[in-house]
């Protein structure tokens, strides 16, 4: 039986632009609405239904696994947001400003 996703993946920053990674950041600090400096798992999916995401539940599952380091269910900004914002640009590596439109 083969297990996906068994391990933990690492995210590395390629070549992400800087302007396309502060995009990414101001919308997911938008999308904090109670303005507590953690993002829960509703806020990040509405995060990746901005961008468009045509499986906003897988990815918001998937950015958790790969952001929330200390499992406790929130993406803290302060700390963790780098991580999901390099998922998030690894996922549309090309159109991100097409998508914020």
């Amino acid at each position: 039986m083969v297990f996906f996703f068994s391990k933990r993946a690492e995210t590395k920053k390629k070549d992400i632009p800087k302007d396309d990674y502060d995009e990414v950041v101001m919308l997911f600090k938008r999308c904090d609405v109670n303005k507590d400096g953690k993002l829960s798992w509703e806020e990040v999916k509405a995060g990746f239904r901005k961008l468009q995401s045509r499986f906003p539940l897988y990815r918001t599952h998937r950015a958790f696994q790969m952001a929330d380091e200390n499992h406790d269910g929130f993406i803290n900004i302060d700390d963790e947001l780098d991580k999901l914002v390099t998922y998030a640009l690894e996922c549309y590596p090309r159109n991100i400003k097409l998508r914020l439109i």
